[in-house]
């Protein structure tokens, strides 16, 4: 004991050395074991692959699907990046991808990692050749648990879409481009997309600038503004109308439809078959509605300014263009239109506006049979007809036939014809 005391008065200091050892003795250990644990994570970062397909598989746990690529790159220097090619996505028990896509790219700062999600901050998204399957995707919503307010992300640098399609049951929508400047939920979004519409024999190539008031609004379910303007094209077996259209009005969503109300739609477009060519400006207003991949106006207030062989006329009834186009409108011509062949008297004298009922079901090119009556005064026409055949009836003029290609009957209380005055005329129309 005294030799111990001795060695205490020469070094005071002994004792609390060994506690003071221990603890760097514990602190190198943790600084080794967390150097070894940096060192297999950078291993496991310096293998693209199994880290990514790591990766893929937590996200497709939590969204319900299957997320393959055959090709993972990613970048962690300055700003993350993450690079897929080949990608699949589909849910376990289905045989069809709701999304395929040749190359995915997204970039994200740093602190959209540290966040957790709270911050939904992406610099910049890229997708090449993705192809959406709407029936597989729609199989995959109907699965998923409902969930609170949907957030939409903050794209600093944009959204870039190439080369893509998307397909549904009967109509596809192929070569989709989107360009997506930058995009914030509070703030108006400008895109330009581009793309065309197919539903044999049906064709619309578009090319569209969308500006939309209040993104994250419109998502909530509540109005917000939405514009378009930009060109389109309806093609069809021998028929084309190049078209200029302009749309405005408060856009709402709901879970499968769109209300647009009202809606304001300009378009100036031209009729083209063979070498008949029919120049028009079309004005709609009224309420437009989205359901079941159709589009119906009901009321809609119809302006139609024709030039040629196109009348002006304004009318009122119901518009609806899906599959196929729908019409019933009832209006009148502001007048008889120079171009087309000359009444006889007295109807030619008469200045009086051309009360006329419209109704029509069947393809977009206006090639299945219409209905049509027309009046002047107590002159009436009740047709049956097909706008090309009548068109290029109008376009043949003196070189055609002298009779309409149209079915139904005349009536009128006087007409004069080569000089004679005939009373009480009724005349039987054939379609041939």
């Amino acid at each position: 004991m005294d030799d111990i005391a001795d060695a205490m008065k020469r070094d005071p200091d002994a004792s609390p050395r060994r506690p003071l050892l221990r603890r760097l003795l514990r602190g190198v250990a943790i600084l080794l074991a967390l150097l070894l644990g940096l060192l297999l994570l950078a291993g496991w970062l310096l293998q693209p692959r199994r880290a990514g397909a790591t990766l893929l598989s937590l996200a497709g746990d939590a969204l319900g699907l299957q997320l393959r690529a055959q090709e993972i790159d990613y970048r962690l220097r300055g700003t993350p990046q993450l690079v897929l090619r080949n990608v699949e996505a589909k849910r376990p028990d289905d045989t069809t991808a709701l999304l395929r896509a040749r190359r995915v790219f997204v970039s994200l700062p740093w602190r959209t990692l540290r966040s957790r999600g709270t911050d939904l901050t992406v610099q910049r998204i890229e997708l090449d050749a993705p192809v959406l399957d709407i029936p597989a995707l729609q199989r995959w919503l109907a699965t998923r648990p409902p969930s609170g307010k949907t957030r939409i992300p903050v794209l600093t640098g944009g959204l870039r879409v190439r080369d893509g399609r998307i397909d549904n049951d009967d109509w596809r929508i192929d070569g989709l481009a989107i360009d997506l400047p930058s995009l914030h939920p509070q703030r108006p979004l400008r895109a330009h997309v581009r793309g065309r519409y197919l539903d044999a024999p049906l064709s619309i190539p578009a090319d569209l600038a969308i500006a939309v008031a209040h993104p994250q609004r419109l998502l909530d379910g509540a109005h917000a503004g939405v514009a378009g303007v930009g060109t389109l094209t309806l093609a069809g077996a021998g028929w084309r109308i190049p078209a200029q259209v302009f749309l405005v009005g408060p856009l709402r969503l709901g879970k499968d439809s769109a209300l647009m109300k009202p809606a304001r739609i300009g378009i100036a477009a031209r009729y083209l078959s063979g070498s008949t060519t029919a120049p028009f400006r079309l004005g709609l207003h009224g309420p437009m509605a989205f359901n079941n991949a159709t589009w119906r106006l009901v009321p809609v207030t119809v302006v139609l300014d024709g030039d040629g062989p196109v009348p002006d006329a304004r009318a009122r009834g119901s518009v609806s263009v899906g599959r196929r186009l729908r019409l019933h409108l009832d209006g009148a011509l502001a007048a008889w239109p120079q171009s087309w062949p000359a009444l006889p008297p007295p109807l030619s004298a008469s200045t009086s506006p051309l009360p006329f009922a419209l109704d029509y079901s069947g393809a977009m090119a206006f090639s299945d049979p219409a209905s049509l009556t027309l009046c002047r005064d107590a002159t009436a026409l009740d047709a049956r007809f097909r706008l090309p055949e009548v068109l290029a009836w109008l376009d043949a003029g003196s070189a055609g036939s002298p009779l309409p290609p149209l079915a139904g009957t005349l009536s009128t209380p006087r007409v004069e014809i080569a000089g004679a005055t005939l009373e009480g005329v009724e005349v039987e129309l054939g379609d041939e």
